[in-house]
């Protein structure tokens, strides 16, 4: 029987990257994950996009039972913001910064053994993309586990299978501020606005899973204070 090959899952923490690694685990035989990948803004020491403190990553791969390696991406905040930009247009630096960096870890990662990297992108095209053109160059293999499927059979089966997650930032052009600091489930879901993708796969709101079947126990974590970064409205998470 042939080995499966050793992946590593790009993790934000949220619950499209939890079940990204619990499709591979169930579904993706000739794939094993070996460990997570997680960026964080250099400016914050926090997760890119979603505010979320390094420490309590590192206890979600601990729960998982994964090694994570963190990469520090060149992320400038905002003159006035408490936590990194959630935007995608402005979380990141220019490609010329941003490319480097990222070539570099996945080096890394190639020359660890790895051959091929795991997304939980669900629909966007460009970022797809994108990623594939990183990879191409790094000599790796790009697997979304999640790609075409329908958010909203997503988001069901997401809390249907057990998982846990607390929303961390929204968008709030087009999300409310109450909304952030919620558990992901149904009622969560109904209290959308129409054209609002139910797992958020246009930023609408991001998210720190913090249980469910990937996991070998719960993640405590309690919520903290509330920061805003027009139109972004952040809510703290502190070790439960």
């Amino acid at each position: 029987m042939t080995e499966p090959r050793r992946a590593a899952l790009l993790w934000s923490g949220g619950k499209d990257s939890a079940l990204a690694l619990h499709a591979v685990r169930t579904a993706h035989p000739d794939v094993r994950v070996v460990t997570l990948v997680t960026c964080l803004s250099a400016a914050f020491d926090r997760v890119s996009m979603h505010g979320v403190r390094r420490d309590l990553v590192a206890a979600q791969a601990a729960a998982v039972g994964l090694p994570v390696e963190f990469v520090s991406i060149p992320s400038p905040p905002g003159p006035d913001s408490p936590m990194p930009h959630a935007a995608p247009g402005t979380a990141f630096p220019p490609n010329d910064v941003y490319t480097p960096t990222m070539l570099a870890a996945l080096g890394r990662l190639k020359a660890a053994g790895i051959e091929v990297v795991v997304f939980g992108d669900i629909f966007l095209e460009d970022l797809r993309a994108f990623r594939d053109r990183l990879l191409a160059t790094a000599g790796l293999e790009g697997r979304y586990p999640l790609w075409g499927r329908d958010t909203g059979e997503l988001y069901r089966e997401f809390c249907a299978a057990g998982f846990r997650a607390v929303t961390v930032c929204v968008d709030g052009e087009r999300l409310t501020e109450a909304h952030c600091g919620r558990e992901l489930d149904a009622a969560f879901a109904a209290s959308l606005p129409a054209g609002v993708d139910p797992c958020g796969e246009r930023g609408e709101y991001h998210s720190f899973a913090f249980d469910g079947p990937v996991f070998a126990r719960p993640v405590a974590v309690a919520l903290g204070g509330t920061h805003r970064s027009p139109p972004f409205v952040f809510r703290e998470l502190v070790p439960g």
